[in-house]
């Protein structure tokens, strides 16, 4: 494997290594202290640049491989469909069909790079959203636990609106009553 693919390799074992370590259940201070260091070298102009460029180069070396698997299979059709001499082309063919393994393994490993790294972005913004909607949540719940004026407000009003709420109820079934009195009064004094 060329020199350049055993970088892209390491990328993607470095890649791994961060997405095993961002999908552990970690406490959320753990897990909050991960994000903090992972996310520092990002701060650094320089360091954005750096990243854009390898991806850059993995997606050119993506590219290059896409365009190997191509021609090589074209060129394994081609030889496949030729006559000629049998031990030749078995020994032609066995050799394409290597050289053939060794571009899908690139494209699948430029590729797989590529891949992984969008999800890492995704999954490390996914996390600080959890962690941040975490925050909130503990935040609302301990001023919850405390006397919060507003709510005893809306509480005291909710309190207002059943009783009103009930009041109305105990009036309707007290005319619905007094209608079916009236009513049965009526048909009584008709059939009499």
């Amino acid at each position: 494997m060329a020199l350049y693919y055993n970088l892209v390799f390491g990328l993607l074992v470095i890649e791994m290594g961060f997405f095993t370590i961002l999908s552990l259940p970690f406490p959320r201070a753990i897990r909050r202290s991960v994000l903090a260091t992972a996310s520092a070298p990002f701060r650094s102009e320089q360091f954005q640049i750096a990243i854009k460029c390898i991806l850059g180069f993995v997606l050119v070396l993506f590219i290059d491989s896409i365009n190997r698997v191509y021609s090589v299979t074209a060129e394994l059709h081609s030889s496949t469909n030729s006559g000629g001499l049998q031990g030749t082309i078995m020994n032609d063919r066995s050799e394409i069909q290597a050289r053939r393994f060794y571009a899908q393994r690139n494209m699948y490993l430029c590729g797989f790079t590529l891949f992984l790294t969008l999800i890492l972005s995704r999954t490390y913004s996914l996390v600080g959203e959890l962690i941040s909607t975490k925050d909130k949540l503990d935040n609302l719940k301990a001023k919850g636990g405390e006397s919060n004026p507003e709510i005893e407000k809306l509480k005291k009003e909710l309190a207002d609106k059943d009783e009103d709420l009930q009041i109305l109820k105990d009036q309707a079934k007290s005319l619905s009553s007094h209608y079916d009195e009236v009513s049965d009064s009526k048909v009584k004094s008709r059939k009499s």
